[in-house]
């Protein structure tokens, strides 16, 4: 971990003020519930973050698990990060990534993509799920790109410690320090 003291950088409204709190609701996927905050009734984004879902933390019963079905996403990347669990991306791209916790998987839809997301090996046990999926609108320009798949596994991001705490720089560059990922 880089060790970096940044309290003195972090810019703090003095105010205090707060524009809006979104309560996340519960959305039903099929056999699981997501939190989901983005898209909310007044604030449709973020930036460009569209969508953004809290999953879990979720019990499965043996021989059960997250199986949400191939469909297609254009012109937009998704971000998936776990806390908890396994779950296999397997895409029209030809990629077939398990991703557990601590990675991250980056799918640029672009023109187009269809994926599936499924159950990690080993249900013969109780499962539990715990992540995020963030959804983020390609700038217009490059709605139409090939579509692409990255993934990092947990060991390959970088970590800094900004006033007490460790932040994981899944993608983009805080303070200087990177993700690997082409973002």
């Amino acid at each position: 971990m880089n060790e970096f003291a940044a309290e003195e950088r972090i810019a703090v409204d003095p105010s205090g003020s707060i524009d809006l709190v979104i309560e996340p609701r519960e959305t039903d996927l099929g056999g699981f519930v997501v939190r989901r905050v983005l898209p909310a009734r007044d604030r449709r984004m973020v930036g460009p973050f569209v969508f953004f879902d809290h999953v879990g933390p979720a019990d499965f019963p043996p021989g059960r698990g997250i199986q949400v079905r191939p469909h297609p996403h254009i012109g937009l990347a998704t971000v998936t990060y776990l806390f908890e669990g396994e779950v296999i991306h397997r895409d029209s791209l030809g990629f077939v990534q398990p991703i557990r916790p601590g990675a991250v998987n980056l799918m640029t839809a672009g023109k187009g993509i269809v994926h599936s997301e499924r159950a990690g090996e080993g249900l013969d046990t109780t499962s539990r799920l715990h992540g995020i999926q963030v959804w983020i609108a390609l700038p217009v320009d490059q709605e139409e790109c090939e579509p692409a798949f990255e993934h990092s596994p947990a060991a390959d991001i970088p970590e800094l410690a900004i006033a007490g705490a460790t932040v994981r720089v899944i993608l983009g560059e805080v303070y200087g320090i990177g993700s690997r990922m082409i973002t």
